[in-house]
């Protein structure tokens, strides 16, 4: 895989990416993390291979705002699935005169045997991606026996055209967000981290499937997802930013709205369509997650984690902990 990246002032690199070729052959999992300076920014990647999947994920931050152009110099038959987890752009592809816009919080599913287009980043935006790229003959085995969806998009994949499972992005859900940790921070090692993550991102590809599924039958039946106006999109991710960035000390329900500008009732019917959670739920999941991490890191004691992370005692934080994993925290630290 080898991408040509040019910017405005006619500054280029080539990124190579040979690991890709080499790994996803390999019986087990292959992992290689890197620091990559560009002409106009930074970025930090970790890739992940195994038979049939390339996971890629990272950020990049850029020094000014810039227009990049890209080129595609050799094919690669990957079916992508694409989670925007920080920044928002576009992008414009010059061969079919299409736009693709990815926006913080969102995530679809796309296949382009070319591409040729340039990209909109903003200064100093930090932008975090999460993707999994399946190969093309193992992406059309597990959509043979999928939903009506997946079995649409793969047969236009079958004729080499590109295409994308929805017209709109659709939001990350909560349950992806977890799933997309575990990848991250599985912990597991030989034979079982390649089973762990087979299965994960199987996982990951049902729940995109499932939630482009829910939103078609809503939207045949009028319950249009769009009925969220653009305007209070942006109000809600702006209120979950706030609500993690003052986990510690969050604000009450009404306090939220009005950082967020956006009404109350706007704000929890919009955070449980966009979330599937309520605005307190999706904080208690957050912290449980953030303690379940701290805590298979092993260097952290049950009382810190739950001082650190904001419980009024260590009963509260392990009855709280028990009643999401179905286990206490000082199993999961043996």
């Amino acid at each position: 895989m080898r991408i040509s990246i040019r910017d405005g002032d006619g500054e280029k690199f080539i990124f190579s990416d040979d690991f890709y070729r080499d790994a996803i052959g390999q019986p087990l999992v292959t992992e290689k993390r890197e620091i990559l300076s560009f002409p106009f920014g930074d970025a930090e990647l970790v890739r992940v291979a195994f038979p049939g999947v390339y996971i890629v994920y990272g950020d990049m931050q850029l020094y000014e705002a810039r227009l990049l152009y890209f080129e595609m110099l050799d094919h690669d038959d990957l079916v992508e699935m694409h989670f925007t987890l920080a920044g928002s752009g576009i992008m414009q592809d010059a061969v079919t005169g299409s736009q693709y816009h990815f926006r913080e919080n969102h995530h679809n599913m796309h296949y382009m045997p070319i591409f040729i287009g340039s990209g909109d980043y903003g200064q100093n935006v930090r932008y975090k991606f999460f993707e999994v790229h399946f190969t093309k003959d193992f992406f059309m085995a597990l959509a043979r026996q999928g939903s009506p969806g997946l079995m649409r998009f793969a047969e236009i994949i079958q004729s080499d055209k590109a295409a994308l499972l929805s017209q709109q992005n659709l939001p990350i859900s909560f349950t992806m967000h977890q799933c997309i940790r575990d990848i991250m921070h599985g912990g597991f090692e030989g034979g079982l981290k390649l089973l762990f993550l087979q299965s994960k991102c199987i996982e990951l590809l049902t729940l995109q499937a499932q939630m482009y599924e829910d939103i078609a039958k809503r939207s045949s039946g009028g319950q249009l997802f769009t009925s969220i106006s653009s305007h209070d999109k942006e109000s809600i991710l702006y209120a979950r930013e706030y609500l993690l960035q003052n986990a510690l000390q969050p604000p009450s329900l009404t306090e939220l709205a009005r950082i967020a500008g956006i009404n109350e009732f706007k704000l929890k019917q919009g955070f449980r369509q966009v979330f599937n959670n309520t605005v307190f739920g999706y904080l208690s999941d957050y912290k449980l997650n953030e303690a379940r991490d701290l805590l298979l890191q092993g260097d952290t004691t049950i009382k810190e984690v739950s001082d650190n992370l904001g419980y009024s005692s260590v009963q509260h934080f392990s009855n709280a902990f028990r009643k999401k994993f179905g286990m206490p925290p000082g199993k999961l630290k043996k």
